[in-house]
């Protein structure tokens, strides 16, 4: 499989940002745009230039202050919106207008009152206009997973005609699956030759309204998209945006499968979740992929004891490569006695056969009885002959 790049645009200061708990300041906005650099990403959607004051200063602070991701603001497809994208885009070295319109029936019906004929007509002017002020201007029907696949391919197909370089189709509600989503790139690409024959970036918008933005995204990749957009832990309108972190580890531990490369430094991974956690009210799951506070640890006594003797038993790829500095293994009611064994030998102590049996059934009933156990239980476990042969402590391994 040859292998090609998919470009990472992410939109965690726009579309992020617009969950509930997620609103950031022009300096914290900075912040996690600096963080976003140094992670690779392509292209920073920075904000909605025509939302606020303040996402226009946030936009137009980034651009000075941010060089080597390409920067992007939204735009509606209206004249006042794709003029004030500019303006906030005038600073940057690369700038990105990224314009969408409903293509949907259903939105074109009761949210915007247009036409079918009005919203194509809309979609050539607004991109021509985006064109003549910014190089790069991305177009996105919005709704596209709901829109009729005709009209859906002649609104893409003006888009083209008008100057648009990158195609977004979005799964705007999460209502896709990934077969269907597939399907959609693979006919799209194959109605509109243009789209190969001039280079055109097809591109892919998840949201997580049943749990299926990633597989989406990644389903989307295979079949030709070579953008993906995303937000750091996945936050975003509702129940989310597909989670960057997941779609980047997805891509280098299945390589075999998707024969695609990034620009994500996955080392960063983890210290970019931090960044975002310690902006916004709230951080990932405990149980969230990638970046959870458990996604790297183990309490079963089966999977403890498969750790030890090859941590490639139960992990399939290692805390370090997403930056987090080692595997826990968890001691509770479910561990056995290798964990037990290794945490006691880490403090210190190394047991006989016997004397780990004795302590091991005195360690299971203290875990029936409380949650956490902490090191001072573990010695307090101890007979007092063993705690008196207590050796150098060794370096926490796990």
């Amino acid at each position: 499989m040859t292998q090609k790049h998919v470009a990472f645009f992410d939109t965690t200061l726009r579309d992020g940002e617009q969950s509930p708990g997620c609103s950031m300041t022009t300096q914290e906005k900075l912040t996690m745009a600096h963080a976003l650099e140094d992670l690779g990403v392509d292209i920073i959607e920075a904000g909605f230039a025509m939302a606020s004051e303040g996402d226009f200063a946030a936009i137009a602070t980034i651009t000075q202050a941010v060089r080597k991701p390409r920067i992007a603001s939204l735009a509606r497809a209206k004249t006042e919106d794709i003029e004030m994208a500019a303006r906030a885009l005038q600073f940057a070295d690369r700038a990105r207008i990224h314009v969408f319109l409903a293509s949907s029936d259903l939105h074109l019906e009761y949210k915007l009152k247009m036409s079918r004929a009005e919203a194509l007509e809309t979609c050539g002017e607004s991109v021509r206009l985006a064109r003549s002020l910014a190089d790069d201007v991305e177009f996105s029907p919005e709704d596209a997973t709901r829109s009729d696949r005709e009209f859906l391919i002649e609104m893409v197909r003006i888009a083209i005609e008008a100057g648009a370089t990158t195609i977004n189709m979005p799964d705007t509600v999460g209502y896709t699956t990934p077969e269907e989503y597939a399907k959609m790139f693979r006919e799209v690409r194959e109605r509109i030759p243009a789209i190969d024959a001039q280079g055109i970036v097809l591109s892919t918008h998840c949201h997580d309204d049943l749990g299926l933005a990633v597989a989406n995204s990644l389903a989307a990749i295979d079949a030709g998209a070579r953008q993906v957009e995303c937000t750091i832990n996945g936050i975003g309108e509702r129940a989310g945006n597909a989670a960057l972190e997941e779609i980047a580890a997805a891509l280098y531990v299945r390589q075999d499968r998707y024969g695609v490369d990034s620009s994500i430094k996955l080392d960063q991974l983890y210290p970019t979740s931090e960044v975002l956690g310690n902006l916004i009210t709230f951080r990932p799951s405990p149980n969230k992929a990638v970046v959870g506070a458990n996604a790297f640890a183990h309490e079963s006594g089966i999977h403890q004891h498969g750790m030890l003797a090859n941590p490639l038993c139960y992990e399939i790829m290692t805390p370090q490569l997403v930056g987090v500095a080692r595997t826990h293994l968890i001691l509770g009611k479910h561990s056995g006695r290798a964990a037990l064994r290794h945490r006691l030998e880490q403090l210190g102590y190394t047991l006989t056969r016997d004397e780990l049996q004795h302590v091991y059934y005195r360690f299971v009933a203290l875990a029936d009885r409380k949650k956490n156990i902490y090191d001072q239980d573990l010695v307090g476990l101890l007979p007092d002959q063993i705690r008196e042969r207590k050796q150098e402590p060794v370096a926490e391994l796990d």
